[in-house]
């Protein structure tokens, strides 16, 4: 192992930027851990941000290399399928696997946030500053400049690597020096947590599934807590007649979730009130070119290709990306003018694939779900993976269940497809020809 002790900056202690600093100081580096909010361990939660996360196999891939997959999922809870709710009618479970024994996992995002923030400021090789807002960049030096409490400071590291969420700071100021392109593509489509809690001391709805209620142009989701109650979260469009904005008086708020999400009201006393006081999030697309500069500044995760969340991957491909960032310096032997530029050329077209199938995963929850004919294709899916095991493997179990590359994930999703479509031609033809047959013997 390589026990260089380079002074390695990460800028935001999330999800990615904690789970870096312990692959960085396995590795020998010293780290500091640059946070702009408090010690997120201490204080009282930000109302209505909490967003659940559907912990899957690439997510727990890289905590497994660092020992910290069973301290995490002891408070996970694991969801083998969809239960959809329609509006009219007993809700629909659908298995995410063919034998219905798999499972992604629902996990609070800020108790997984602690877990490896509490990992990684555990490491003697770990320095963490909280309240270090990033200011100012200078990518030739790596020269950072924070604002704190305590007014302006200036620090210094051999590398600045940005691992702060989709608003990054460090990739702003990238932007700001001329040195990447970037794109943001922000829905028309927001977000607004909601909560049911437990009901008699138990769980209101099934927790052993991810609960949906899919309303065509619009939707809710529902994750459960360790605490028995459940996270939900709308998904509506910012404008129009059934948005965000439509809806603001009690009797309206009341008259609208009677109509639409009947079964919710009554599971849950504080509907109004969240409404009304938890805020509306932004749902959008980050795209940036390049990831780093110079081997001196790298970003990761959301500050490099931030998606949305509707393939429950976000976290689950950050951590792939401090994966394939670790296994680039052990080829480069920790020359991260090499790495970082080969770490870019291995992920940025499985971050394209991934955003591009969580866009579509978004029409499929929000219209499809509940329909007669994905149902079907959905059976038919699971029919093939049981005959042809291992060879036949839907897209969303190649997604949640393994670790093929994205971008590899899409190639084989196609192909299946192509086949699949080649052999109902060939049966149809058949079954044509075998008619046409028919009728002439009976005509003859």
């Amino acid at each position: 192992m390589n026990t260089r002790q380079d002074e390695i900056a990460v800028v935001g202690a999330g999800l990615a930027g904690c789970l870096l600093a312990c692959y960085l100081a396995r590795r020998g580096h010293s780290v500091t851990l640059y946070e702009r909010r408090p010690d997120p361990r201490v204080g009282t939660p930000e109302r209505g941000r909490s967003i659940n996360l559907a912990l899957s196999e690439r997510g727990l891939d890289a905590l497994r290399r660092i020992g910290l997959d069973e301290q995490v999922m002891a408070d996970a809870l694991p969801m083998r399928g969809r239960m959809v709710h329609p509006v009219v009618g007993e809700p629909d479970f659908q298995s995410y696997s063919a034998e219905g024994d798999r499972a992604i996992n629902s996990i609070s995002r800020g108790a997984l946030n602690n877990a490896l923030l509490d990992a990684a400021a555990k490491l003697p090789q770990v320095r963490v500053a909280f309240d270090h807002r990033l200011v100012g960049l200078d990518p030739a030096t790596a020269q950072m400049t924070f604002e704190t409490p305590q007014g302006t400071v200036t620090a210094n590291a051999t590398v600045v690597l940005g691992a702060d969420g989709a608003g990054s700071a460090v990739r702003g100021q990238l932007l700001e020096h001329g040195l990447l392109t970037e794109s943001v593509d922000f829905l028309d489509y927001g977000y607004k947590e909601l909560t049911i809690p437990p009901l008699g001391g138990d769980f209101a709805l099934d927790p052993g599934a991810l609960h949906i209620w899919p309303r065509g142009t619009s939707m809710m989701i529902a994750l459960p807590n360790p605490d028995r109650s459940f996270t939900c979260t709308l998904f509506w469009p910012n404008h129009g007649t059934a948005s965000f904005s439509s809806l603001g008086s009690k009797a309206a708020i009341e008259r609208y979730f009677a109509q639409h999400y009947p079964d919710l009201p009554p599971l849950a006393p504080n509907l109004v009130d969240d409404y009304q006081h938890n805020p509306v999030g932004v749902l959008g697309t980050v795209r940036c070119d390049p990831w780093q500069f110079d081997g001196r500044v790298g970003l990761l995760g959301d500050a490099a290709h931030a998606i949305v969340p509707f393939y429950g991957q976000g976290a689950n491909c950050a951590f792939e990306d401090v994966v394939e960032l670790d296994t680039c310096l052990d080829e480069c032997g920790d020359d991260w003018a090499a790495a970082l530029p080969l770490y870019q050329q291995r992920r940025q077209d499985n971050a394209e694939a991934i955003a591009q199938m969580a866009l579509a995963n978004f029409v499929e929850m929000r219209d499809k779900v509940a329909s007669p004919v994905y149902q079907t294709r959905k059976k038919v899916e699971h029919a093939l993976e049981r005959a042809l095991p291992g060879r036949y493997v839907s897209q969303y179990e190649l997604v949640s269940f393994t670790t093929v590359p994205y971008a590899q994930v899409r190639r084989r999703v196609r192909r299946q497809y192509q086949v699949l479509g080649a052999v109902a031609a060939g049966a149809a033809a058949v079954l044509a020809g075998a008619v046409l047959a028919l009728g002439r013997r009976r005509r003859g």
